[in-house]
């Protein structure tokens, strides 16, 4: 079983982000470590992006240069979905499971800030549901730390007798032949190794189980479309339920199998507090 991060006094509310003992830990277990890829994973909205954020801010005011990247900041474009849709399974038009991402870029880009050369940081934006045009993409020269966070980073793919049954009824009803999760456990297993082989250490955000994800996600969507421009809609609680279904599977693999993966866990509870 992997370490357990622990606060040592009460965790800020999470409204405020972690609290600065955790957020040090964490930077100090990235450079006592030497990691220069520093992995962040989490469930959807439990603060991995949060953490990030703080990390990098407490790095760069020790003179470290630093690099934040999220695997949704390499999603598939619309376009390349709608293909995927066409050819291969209509699931595939969402982004977000393994199968919708732009593997080798995230690749390219970690080897280039590795390499310590010049690089643009690709961004997603999720309410226009499409990658922003290179020209838009944060320039970087060079990084001492590079944090990257996402759901299921190193998550490892289901054997196949695992896929028969449903999990929920977005897979009973849209996938009643298996072949979309099929298709996404395939991706999982053949797609993305390269890409956690270039993560030198993960830390996981360890929530008390899926059944809070939903309003977590919930919560995340709704401080998106607050701060968006008013024309601009995202999606309503029950479109953003039915999306977290197709989640669950590759969520509930990351539940029962990075704890023991990740260098690092910190528990959470379901106010996304680490628990003491």
């Amino acid at each position: 079983m992997s370490p357990r991060l622990h606060p040592s006094s009460p965790a800020a509310p999470h409204t405020a982000g972690f609290g600065d003992e955790i957020v040090r830990r964490v930077l100090d277990d990235a450079l006592v470590h030497g990691a220069r890829v520093y992995a962040i994973a989490g469930l959807q909205g439990s603060g991995k992006s949060t953490l990030a954020a703080q990390v990098g801010a407490m790095a760069a005011r020790r003179g470290l240069r630093v690099a934040t990247l999220s695997i949704d900041d390499v999603y598939l474009g619309r376009r390349e979905r709608l293909r995927l849709a066409r050819d291969v399974h209509p699931l595939l038009a969402t982004r977000g499971p393994p199968g919708t991402h732009d593997v080798a870029l995230a690749c390219d880009v970690l080897d280039r800030l590795r390499a310590g050369g010049h690089v643009r940081l690709p961004r997603f934006d999720k309410l226009a549901d499409t990658r922003l045009p290179p020209s838009r993409w944060k320039p970087v020269s060079a990084a001492d730390l590079v944090l990257f966070e996402g759901w299921f980073l190193k998550t490892p793919p289901q054997a196949p007798g695992e896929l028969r049954e449903s999990l929920n009824a977005v897979e009973r009803d849209e996938d009643p032949d298996g072949s979309w999760r099929r298709y996404c456990n395939d991706a999982l297993a053949r797609e993305y190794p390269a890409l956690w082989s270039r993560l030198d250490r993960l830390l996981f955000l360890q929530p008390p189980g899926f059944e809070i994800v939903p309003g977590w996600r919930w919560e995340q969507e709704a401080a998106m479309q607050a701060n968006a421009p008013s024309p601009r809609r995202g999606m309503s609680r029950p479109q953003m339920d039915r999306f977290v279904q197709l989640f669950e599977r590759v969520s509930r693999q990351a539940l029962r199998t990075l704890p023991g993966l990740a260098d690092l866990v910190l528990p959470l509870d379901a106010q996304r507090r680490p628990l003491a």
